[in-house]
């Protein structure tokens, strides 16, 4: 075992027989639990493409619940880094979870990846570490600074708009979706004319959009989650005076459920997220999704989830030396290594390249916009108005 992983690792021992062991954290209760939903049944189908095993052992998923929480993120990390067995971690749904979960994971030399955090906050920004960078967290989700640099360029210059106001919640997602919002609109001419932050879990809605109302914005830009989301739009459309405001949001309510709230209220929104994949891949994919779970996907992120899954997986098989007698030695430090190294990894989004700061998707992102809400998800994600192309940073 000596010659099999540096002595500066940690060396997971897969016994013949045993399973190995994936950490799974992701939201499974509260207001994310659809979000979560889909992470975990987009990993399920990645087990069933390795027909339950790695290098001939069942793979084995310990899930923690996060609850979309930073506090909730770091304890459901310390139940997985707890147990020795656990060889990778596939997390999180929510971007302030992951924000408190990575860095317990890296101080503990573990790889996290995640198919739905998009937070630039956790990678790269402008070229640099991000402040919540930590070593290990990589992800096939699009960093979304690219999202904010989509929706400010298609309000400018698309729709023409000159005056914009911004709403987040505080947290790192919404915050640096907001704020690369308000660069690259103001970097194209444009005038924030407010930017303001509600509380996650407000219910009056009233102040703030009376606030909006006097600021005079011509769009406003709130990627924000459900429900506050759909409480701003409902008492958005309450005010005669905001008739004529265009509305903008983003992934996060791109969601069956929303639509379902908020019906013909939401005719004529607009919404920035990542362009869904029309690979041989991703369709297939979705077909087995219907024929596993016997319904319509609630989103496309389970895509992002499947390739997450699947990097890991086809690193532990690459970095895995097997004994004759069936036992595995798993170096986590080259687990590590070896997904950074990703070059040209063929997903069902396309393929993927790892950058040093933990990017692996090219970002792509799609503004759409709800004509029929009775169309529900595949209607509003079948609407494309505008593709934003966007570039990844090298690394350091």
């Amino acid at each position: 075992m000596q010659a099999i992983c540096e002595e500066s690792s940690v060396c997971v021992t897969v016994p013949n027989g045993s399973p190995v062991k994936i950490g799974v954290l992701q939201a499974l209760s509260g207001k994310s639990v659809s979000l979560g939903t889909e992470q975990v049944r987009g990993i399920e189908l990645a087990v069933d493409s390795y027909q339950g095993k790695i290098a001939g052992h069942d793979i084995e998923m310990q899930k923690e619940d996060t609850s979309c929480s930073f506090e909730g993120g770091a304890n459901a990390a310390l139940k997985i880094v707890s147990n020795p067995d656990i060889v990778g971690i596939i997390g999180t749904t929510c971007s302030i979870a992951a924000a408190s979960a990575s860095k317990i994971m890296s101080d503990a030399g573990m790889v996290m990846i995640s198919g739905n955090n998009s937070a630039p906050f956790l990678t790269s920004m402008n070229g640099k570490r991000a402040p919540d960078f930590h070593e290990g967290f990589l992800r096939t989700a699009n960093n979304e600074e690219n999202a904010g640099k989509a929706a400010a360029t298609f309000a400018f210059n698309n729709l023409g708009k000159k005056r914009a106001a911004t709403v987040n919640d505080g947290d790192i997602y919404t915050r640096g979706l907001s704020e690369g919002f308000e660069s690259a609109f103001r970097a194209l001419g444009g005038t924030i004319v407010l930017s303001a932050t509600v509380n996650k879990g407000d219910d009056e809605m009233g102040p703030l959009m009376e606030a909006v109302k006097y600021s005079a914005p011509d769009i406003l830009f709130f990627p924000l989650f459900q429900p506050e989301g759909n409480k701003i739009l409902k008492k958005a459309r309450e005010i005669p005076e905001l008739a004529d405001l265009t509305l903008m949001s983003d992934g996060a309510l791109i969601e069956s459920t929303f639509i379902d709230d908020i019906n013909e209220l939401g005719t004529g929104m607009y919404f920035v997220g990542p362009a869904r994949p029309e690979t041989d891949g991703s369709l297939e994919l979705e077909k087995k999704y219907r024929e596993k779970f016997n319904m319509e996907p609630m989103t496309s992120y389970y895509l992002t989830a499947f390739d997450a899954a699947t990097l890991l997986f086809n690193a532990i098989e690459t970095v895995a030396v097997r004994e004759n007698n069936g036992t595995l030695y798993i170096d986590r430090k080259k687990l590590r290594e070896n997904l950074y190294s990703t070059r040209n990894f063929k997903g069902v989004t396309g393929t993927l390249n790892c950058n040093s700061f933990g990017d692996c998707a090219l970002p792509r992102f799609n503004i759409l916009r709800l004509d029929d809400p009775k169309a529900g998800i595949a209607g509003l994600t079948s609407n494309i108005i505008y593709t934003y192309f966007g570039k990844t940073d090298s690394g350091e």
